[in-house]
């Protein structure tokens, strides 16, 4: 018994002791954001920074708006995945205006839009058609009528500027939007296409729902800056207030980080701005994790691997 209660004892020590001693801080923190390839850039950049320069890179899952007030408090160092021009205001903000938050050098080229299945794409070929209640009734999936159509996550800085193009378009009132994490919808694809079932939804490249099915990007007129009036998505009514009648511009991605942490870590900012990945091997990215379901840092490990000159020649000066 007294054995026993001294062995209770000694462990008891061990864990204060163990406890007063806290968990080594990561030398830096890279945002993840909540879709594939933003997931397998945030990785990569955490092995190829871990394996080149030595340090202890954590990465935690952000939202890109709490990423920019993070990169300006100094509780986030990278963002792998900045879209533009949906995120153009926080720019503005955090890099041009306050000058807290610097862009990498190197760009993805994408875009984004609205897409139909190949049943859909037989009744509904433009933004126009969907204001149309009678071609909508192809979409409706539960019998009330009317039509359903995916406009991306709940978090996503685009899903409100969809809802705005909705609202803008008039087909808001004839079709309900549906916001749901992308693995939900993009099985939701899968289920359409298999079962010849008409389906709309947001889509972006590059991305790997292209390689698995045959869509048509619905027209619409072409992009018009005077008819995109969008306020500031920091004013709780900011989609009631803004507007957009015509597609979306041409879109592009980056790495953002920190500006002081590039002023401690140079050499860090220097290989971020030579990260170069074409869209190709975006696309690459986002099959692997969303369709062979692969963890975000195993795939990282073996991309890196697989990659060592090319990283290599990123850390060089």
């Amino acid at each position: 018994m007294k054995r026993n209660a001294s062995n209770f004892l000694t462990l008891a020590a061990v864990a204060t002791l163990l406890a007063a001693f806290p968990s080594v801080a990561a030398d830096l923190t890279i945002s993840a954001p909540n879709w594939p390839s933003g997931q397998a850039t945030a990785n990569i950049l955490k092995v190829g920074i871990e394996k080149t320069f030595g340090l202890q890179v954590d990465v935690q899952a952000m939202g890109t708006m709490t990423s920019f007030v993070g990169m300006e408090t100094g509780k986030v160092d990278v963002q792998p995945e900045v879209w533009r021009p949906n995120f153009d205001d926080l720019v503005k903000k955090y890099v041009d205006e306050k000058g807290e938050v610097t862009l990498s050098n190197k760009s993805v080229a994408a875009w984004q839009g609205l897409c139909a299945t190949a049943a859909a794409a037989k009744t509904i070929k433009s933004v126009a058609d969907l204001t149309d209640p009678e071609k909508t009734k192809v979409l409706d999936t539960d019998g009330d009528g009317r039509g359903e159509m995916w406009i991306g996550a709940p978090t996503w800085l685009s899903t409100g500027i969809e809802r705005v193009r909705a609202n803008s378009y008039g087909y808001a009132s004839n079709l309900t939007l549906v916001e749901a994490e992308e693995e939900v919808a993009m099985a939701a694809v899968d289920a359409a296409v298999a079962t010849d079932r008409p389906m709309v939804f947001y889509c972006y490249a590059p991305h790997h729902v292209f390689q698995l099915h045959e869509l048509t990007r619905l027209e619409e007129p072409a992009h018009d800056p005077a008819k995109w009036k969008l306020v500031s998505a920091q004013d709780p009514l900011w989609i009631s207030k803004s507007s957009a009648t015509t597609a979306w511009d041409a879109a592009h991605f980056q790495i953002a980080y920190a500006s002081t942490f590039a002023k401690k870590r140079p050499e860090i900012a220097q290989f971020l701005d030579k990260v170069d990945f074409s869209s190709d091997e975006v696309t690459g990215m986002s099959y692997a994790l969303g369709v062979e379901r692969q963890a975000p840092l195993d795939y990282a490990k073996k991309w890196v691997e697989k990659n060592a000159a090319r990283v290599e020649g990123w850390a060089k000066q």
